[in-house]
């Protein structure tokens, strides 16, 4: 074991600002926590780790009083308390940043500030919260205008915001829930500063992430959690990606995949001058232009909310084109059907796992041959044929791993990864020409997103063309062959990854545009 396990609690000559003692929690058929014990001291970033299901969200969610435990105590500031709801939380100094954030777009930023903040006046509350904001701001360097409203903001000026909520709030303690999924690299180092601020200032924080580099960069302290019980706590100093990893799914895990050189075959996917409406009428595309060849990944960068989910969905046949052509192997497919996509050899795995990835009520296998249950041999003569469909989907989950306790269980009942690899063994047991693959290890653990990050690859060795979206900019620069960044629905350059660096991605993702290649404008 590489890093140090530390000793209980009362061993630290520092008090604990909260001390989560031997919680419990039960849910039908699940122990979510198992006894956990979880310590944050003054000036400290404590970071919570663990696979999806470990019971991170759960803890954090009876800390902030979102969830009763089962049994269990909890401490703040050496006295015993019962948080009975977040008011509870916040009265005592806890103060929680969501991963989506809580905030009322119409509204300025001064009175999503205000909503709910005790002792405001009934006349122009956010004026009274306006000057106190500025004052916050400048001693945490966390700039924002209080009278700009929220939906003119970026993601992390609108974090910024949730942050300010907490402190003005009084929060002493700070829980972070994926905080820099939303970021680019550049506002993620700024949030670092400003909890180095706040650590000098004694707050605690809670860094809940899947981001391991991130993880040892922030924090001071590790709690890893495994099935509902913690694994252990271990000193940032003393440990490294390779031991927390193993820490959190009992195993070793590859970082770095070998990948062969990219040599790229003809343009399987030509995308010319695209102009997409999003759902309010507006440009959600403006003029993109690009291509992918056989045996290449192309990934898509970018911060959400940029077009990148208009582009997946006209790319699938989901969303209308209004300008610009869109060619499969030379064929020009714009504005066609999802179904001639798919019989055309174009995989989709959608952002959206739940809603349009599976249907939820069918079973493992009826789910598996989805987009393939009209054709033989799985229909003949307009049935089913129920011995086909059991010997594919039998195979299917042993090749992919999905964990299932049976092929006629609920799909509904499947862990996000599991689902995640259904999805993929549906779309790539059909050798797909191209793979249009949108966050496909988001929210996943660093096991479920080693093998996923595999089987993208393997596709790219067998010769399809992989346009991989993603907002984990470490997936990016560790998967594709050329990298394209979006902003504001136009592509603000293309380059070749292994030229690329976080900080010109970064540039580009704010909206710096450089030359793009004669190949990356797909002509």
């Amino acid at each position: 074991m590489v890093g140090r396990f530390l000793g209980q609690p009362s061993d630290s000559p520092r008090p604990a600002l909260v001390l989560l003692k031997d919680i419990t929690k039960r849910f039908p058929g699940v122990v979510a926590n198992d006894h956990v014990t979880f310590e944050l001291r003054p000036g400290e970033v404590h970071a919570l780790l663990g696979e999806n299901g470990a019971g991170k969200t759960t803890l954090m969610n009876i800390l902030y009083g979102l969830y009763r435990p089962d049994s269990g105590e909890i401490w703040v500031k050496g006295e015993r308390v019962d948080i009975r709801s977040p008011r509870d939380a916040i009265r005592l100094g806890i103060g929680m940043v969501h991963q989506h954030f809580k905030l009322v777009l119409p509204h300025t930023v001064a009175e999503n500030v205000a909503l709910g903040l005790a002792g405001m006046p009934f006349w122009a509350p956010a004026r009274a919260v306006a000057q106190k904001l500025r004052e916050l701001s400048q001693r945490y360097g966390l700039p924002v205008d209080p009278e700009r409203r929220v939906w003119e903001l970026s993601a992390g000026e609108q974090q910024r915001v949730e942050i300010l909520k907490a402190l003005i709030r009084g929060a002493e303690v700070l829980i972070l829930d994926e905080p820099t999924s939303v970021l680019t690299p550049q506002e993620a180092q700024e949030l670092f500063k400003v909890l180095a601020r706040m650590k000098a200032e004694g707050h605690g924080i809670i860094f809940i992430s899947h981001k391991l580099d991130e993880v040892l960069a922030v924090a001071d302290r590790i709690t890893v959690m495994r099935r509902g019980k913690v694994v252990g706590t271990v000193l940032a100093q003393d440990t490294n990606k390779a031991e927390l990893a193993r820490m959190m799914v009992g195993r070793e895990v590859v970082f770095r995949f070998t990948k062969t050189v990219c040599q790229p075959g003809e343009e399987a996917l030509s995308v010319r001058d695209l102009y997409v409406r999003d759902d309010r009428g507006l440009w959600a595309l403006k003029g993109v232009s690009f291509g992918v060849c056989r045996g290449e990944i192309l990934g898509i960068a970018g911060i959400a909310g940029n077009g990148q989910r208009e582009l997946v969905e006209v790319l699938t046949g989901l969303r209308p084109a209004e300008r610009g052509k869109i060619l499969l192997l030379g064929r020009d497919v714009t504005n066609r059907s999802p179904r001639l996509l798919s019989d055309l050899g174009c995989a989709h795995v959608p952002e959206e796992r739940i809603r349009m990835g599976i249907v939820p009520g069918l079973s493992v296998e009826e789910n598996l041959i989805l987009k393939r249950h009209h054709r033989e041999p799985f229909c003949w003569g307009g049935f089913l044929q129920t011995w086909a469909i059991r010997a594919f989907a039998q195979k299917a989950v042993e090749e992919y791993g999905i964990m299932t306790p049976s092929l006629r269980t609920p799909a509904k009942l499947l862990s996000g990864g599991n689902i995640q690899r259904l999805i993929l063994a549906r779309e790539l047991s059909g050798k797909p020409v191209v793979v249009i693959a949108a966050h496909p290890t988001y929210g996943l653990d660093v096991g479920a997103t080693e093998q996923i990050r595999q089987l993208l690859l393997r596709q790219r060795e067998e010769g399809a063309a992989v346009l991989l979206v993603s907002e984990d900019l470490e997936e990016i620069m560790e998967l594709a062959d050329r990298i394209a960044v979006m902003f504001r629905g136009e592509i603000m350059g293309i380059v070749a990854a292994g030229e690329a660096t976080l900080e010109e991605i970064g540039l580009m993702m704010a909206g710096e545009r450089r030359p793009v290649s004669v190949r990356g404008e797909g002509t």
